[in-house]
């Protein structure tokens, strides 16, 4: 290579090598920083636009707030104005600051009144100061809220019972700066609620506490009785001829005489006692803490003695009486249940002593009562199993001495006592109403029964069929439809059957009974008053129903050969009778002198021992066979 050539070479690298630049890193520089600004911008700008926009939230947010705020503002002032309750706030000097319109209601008085000096006082009785001093001074002292009940007055002078429900108002700090009050009148609900309380406790018509008072105050007086190691007596009192009185004379004048008799009953304990009324003529009395059975007795007499003393309603004076039965607690019973039962038992049995009178609770009582019940539940069952049969006693013709009639008596062949009477379960079945299956099966059997004898022995023979009162309270149309089947199924006679009826049935015969005699009449049937002479004999009774026979007592023929007086009386019977065109059956009859005196004073029929004793059914046609042999 040249010299030249290689000073060309060094001198095109030197001008490479050494040649001037341009200097771009203040360029750069700025760029970064452009780029720095650029992004600290726009992440300002993102910040800044979440800002507004967390802002505008917020204020969206505080506007929602405050509308709800509003409104809830606007309802509670609303609710507030409108409540029923009245809404006042007092300053800690106890003057009313607020005072809404349900206040002023209640009150009388508006905010304005009750903003002048003590128009607090206005409101407060003068009784009432201790008691509101005391339940604010609690307030002031922030002891929490307080309910209580005062008599409050009104601006027209009316005294109310009033609900106050008070709370502190208290300041960030927590002093109290004033109080919120809701009151309410309660004084028309207060008188509802003591109104129904009454309603369920006491008896309307008297006053006295009735059957679930009485039960809630003689479980008192036994738990206090059972503490103190002391006696309790419990009266049961049934006013004898109250349904009578009632029926008669009305519903009116017989709540009147409740009314005096509770009364009366009152007077006659102590404040301690209490007498309470059960229902219908009941009353109860407890006796606590008796000493001895003197003091039982002492205030027993009392109440019977005013009970007994004439009733003055109106134009009418009342005259009833009242049986009374005692129970002891401890001594006979430890349950409420128990005592009321025993009571009751001892009130019927001073009821069968003849009224009027008392009577202790015995365990023979409770023994009789048990024995009822079993007989009862035994009779229930008595006519399904074919436990009855009918004896028939002869009724003979004094004149011819033929077996004119028989009476029809029931038998019960009990499975486990044997043959019971019916003294000892007809009560049982008119009380449970079984009476009317009994009697019907009764006068099928007997119909039955005559229609076979008068066919085959004497066309006029008759059977005497004993007829309760309770089928006399029956529906007529349903009794007549009964009766008149069984006679038209066998094709029998009325003639050969004869009813006997009491003569209390006519004392004040209803017009069911009316109605049932005069369909007996029209079939033919003949009615005989039975035990006459016993009961409310009277000539008006006998002239206005068609009565065939009088049946004389047996009490009254009893002593015929030793008693003049009853030798007068069954003459007198007799000789009326015949008058009026009614035959005499003369019961009882025992001795041939008995039979001898009555033949000759008249007597037309006669039955008793003397001639035979009630017998069975086919013992009873061997007797009408050998008399027409």
């Amino acid at each position: 290579m040249s010299k030249e050539q290689s000073q060309l070479i060094r001198d095109h690298w030197i001008r490479d090598k050494f040649a001037d630049r341009t200097d771009y890193t203040l360029v750069y520089q700025v760029i970064i920083v452009a780029i720095v600004l650029l992004i600290f911008f726009a992440m300002w700008n993102r910040r800044m636009a979440q800002e507004i926009k967390l802002r505008s939230a917020t204020e969206k947010e505080l506007k929602s707030a405050e509308e709800v705020l509003r409104i809830s503002h606007q309802r509670l002032s609303f609710h507030r104005e409108h409540t029923p309750l009245g809404v006042i706030e007092w300053n800690t000097g106890f003057e009313v600051l607020d005072w809404n319109q349900a206040a002023e209601n209640i009150f009388g008085y508006t905010k304005e009144e009750m903003q002048q000096p003590k128009g607090t006082e206005r409101i407060l009785p003068k009784s009432a100061s201790e008691a509101v001093d005391d339940v604010w001074s609690s307030l002031l002292e922030n002891k929490g809220g307080t309910r209580s009940r005062n008599e409050n007055i009104t601006k027209d002078g009316r005294t109310i019972l009033c609900e106050w429900y008070n709370t502190p108002l208290v300041d960030p700090d927590g002093n109290v700066i004033g109080v919120a009050s809701l009151v309410d009148d309660i004084t028309e609900r207060t008188l509802s609620e003591k109104m129904v309380w009454k309603q369920a406790n006491f008896d309307l018509l008297t006053g006295l506490p009735n059957r679930n008072m009485f039960h809630d105050r003689l479980s008192h007086e036994m738990l206090r009785a059972e503490r103190d190691k002391s006696t309790l007596a419990l009266l049961l009192i049934d006013l004898d001829q109250f349904k009578e009185v009632n029926d008669t004379l009305g519903h009116d004048v017989g709540d009147e005489l409740l009314k005096l008799a509770a009364q009366r009953i009152s007077n006659c304990v102590r404040h301690s006692d209490t007498v309470a009324r059960l229902g219908g003529d009941e009353f109860t009395v407890i006796l606590s803490e008796v000493n001895d059975n003197s003091n039982i007795e002492d205030v027993t007499q009392k109440i019977l003695h005013k009970l007994e003393e004439e009733y003055h309603l109106g134009d009418e004076i009342i005259h009833i009486s009242g049986s009374i039965g005692i129970t002891l607690y401890p001594d006979d019973a430890n349950n409420i249940e128990t005592l009321i039962k025993n009571a009751d038992q001892a009130m019927y049995a001073a009821k069968k002593k003849g009224r009027n009178c008392f009577s202790y609770f015995t365990q023979s009582l409770q023994d009789a009562a048990q024995k009822r019940l079993r007989l009862t539940n035994d009779l229930r069952s008595a006519l399904s199993e074919n436990q009855f049969e009918i004896y028939f006693q002869p009724i003979i013709d004094l004149k011819t001495g033929q077996v004119a009639k028989a009476e029809a008596l029931l038998r019960w062949h009990h499975p486990a006592r044997g043959v019971i009477g019916p003294l000892e379960f007809i009560h049982l079945a008119e009380e449970t109403g079984m009476i009317n299956d009994i009697s019907d099966w009764v006068f099928s059997r007997s119909v039955k029964r005559a229609n076979q004898w008068s066919n085959q022995f004497n066309s006029d023979f008759q059977i005497s069929v004993n007829m309760s009162p309770a089928q006399f309270r029956l529906d007529t149309r349903s009794f007549i439809q009964e009766w008149q089947s069984y006679m038209h199924g066998l094709d029998i006679s009325g003639r050969n059957i004869v009813v006997e009826i009491t003569e209390g049935l006519l004392l004040d015969a209803e017009p069911e009974v009316i109605d049932k005699l005069l369909w007996l009449r029209d079939a033919g049937i003949q009615v005989a008053i039975d035990d006459f002479g016993t009961g409310y004999s009277s000539l008006s009774y006998l002239k206005k129903f068609d009565i065939d026979y009088l049946k004389i007592d047996k009490m009254f023929v009893n002593n015929l050969e030793s008693n003049a007086n009853d030798i007068a009386l069954c003459n007198a019977i007799i000789v009326m009778a015949h008058t009026l065109g009614l035959k005499v059956i003369a019961e009882g009859v025992e001795t041939d002198g008995q039979k001898k005196i009555l033949k000759e004073a008249g007597c037309d029929f006669a039955q008793g021992y003397l001639f035979s004793r009630p017998v069975s059914a086919d013992a009873f046609e061997k007797i009408l066979d050998s008399k027409t042999r």
